[in-house]
């Protein structure tokens, strides 16, 4: 399993929300570029940055700075937030984005998300997907800053986008994000039984090691993770220690 530093931007800070909150933003003090070179440096191969300025303010948000950080990124990088045009997903990859991630438009535009995955290969596209379960514990997704939910739940939306080859999905927890209580081991290993081709990212939850630990057992791909490295919980080289 692999452990994929995120970095959240905020008109031009490294930021974390709570549960999706641009009024209850944490601001740190550091660059994007600084701690993509800090994670680099420490081991990390990937690194997961999402533009919320973008996701909030669509086509009138202003990229250079999230472009900058592509292109100067010595890791693989995968970048989100407000991927609405086929022109979004261009101007990313000739940045030098390895993979672009794409969320609320797989579930109201799913037809056209498909067809980026036919245009530009399933290994450049990532399907974000972010959820909450209900009583039964079946997860839906929710939409639009979490603000809306989604007529079709988690299973029904991966069993089409997966006919259609998705192959690396990023699932939240909405409950957990960014609550550092531990992420929904239930929800990933589900997945993993389900979906067993899928390359699938855990996000939501993690405070410390044995979190890391324990989604390694479900069988994730990946680990994304944000809070727990900017508050000091563990480091990279911990990280990669306990994984290894």
């Amino acid at each position: 399993m692999h452990i994929i530093p995120a970095i959240d931007l905020l008109d031009g800070e490294v930021v974390r929300l709570r549960q999706g909150d641009f009024d209850a933003a944490k601001k740190y003090p550091v660059t994007g570029l600084q701690l993509a070179r800090n994670y680099a440096a420490a081991g990390a191969k990937w690194l997961h940055v999402v533009d919320l300025a973008a996701s909030r303010d669509g086509s009138s948000g202003r990229p250079e700075l999230l472009l900058q950080l592509l292109e100067a990124a010595t890791q693989s990088v995968q970048t989100g937030g407000g991927v609405r045009r086929t022109e979004d997903i261009n101007e990313r990859l000739q940045h030098g984005a390895e993979r672009v991630v794409v969320g609320t438009l797989c579930v109201t535009q799913t037809l056209r998300f498909l067809g980026w995955l036919d245009e530009f290969g399933a290994d450049r596209m990532v399907s974000a997907l972010d959820v909450e379960c209900d009583a039964a514990g079946i997860p839906w997704p929710r939409i639009h800053g979490w603000t809306v939910g989604s007529e079709r739940n988690l299973w029904d939306l991966l069993d089409e986008l997966c006919t259609y080859g998705l192959k690396h999905l990023l699932c939240t927890d909405i409950s957990k994000d960014g609550a550092m209580g531990g992420p929904n081991l239930a929800l990933y290993s589900t997945l993993v039984a389900r979906y067993p081709g899928l390359e699938i990212q855990a996000s939501g939850g993690v405070s410390g090691l044995r979190d890391l630990e324990q989604l390694k057992a479900t069988g994730v791909a990946a680990a994304v993770t944000g809070k727990a490295l900017l508050e000091g919980c563990f480091s990279i080289e911990e990280a990669l220690e306990a994984l290894a």
